[in-house]
């Protein structure tokens, strides 16, 4: 229920790349499921492709509280194929797709959180 809810809050797209195929969008939680504040609401949600998806679990990209999508710095030097180079060094900061209804824009808070657990895995 919950990807149901977010995927359809961000129109089934991925709000880093747009990518528009259900098969390929998860439901990703700000606040991993399980911890204080991980409520599976969709303030707590991104829906991301499987890529962006495994890119943000594992701190490859933060997002910050202002929405914009930070690839970590290593990231951004490293020389690798065209999926790197496309798929995540050119957002680097870029802003996300957001729901039209602001009840559904993440959490700024939850944003905050998770971003300071990103700069401490820079």
């Amino acid at each position: 229920e919950f990807r149901v809810r977010v995927l359809s809050a961000y129109e089934e797209q991925c709000a880093f790349c747009k990518l528009r195929h259900l098969e390929l969008l998860d439901a990703a939680h700000i606040i991993p499921d399980g911890e204080d504040g991980g409520e599976p609401v969709v303030p707590n949600g991104l829906s991301l492709c499987k890529i962006h998806h495994a890119a943000f679990d594992s701190n490859i990209v933060g997002l910050s509280p202002d929405y914009k999508i930070i690839v970590r710095e290593d990231i951004l030097e490293e020389i690798d194929g065209p999926m790197l180079k496309y798929g995540i060094q050119e957002m680097h900061k870029q802003k996300i797709l957001l729901p039209r209804k602001m009840e559904y824009w993440p959490d700024q808070n939850k944003l905050e959180l998770r971003f300071k657990q990103f700069l401490i895995a820079m």
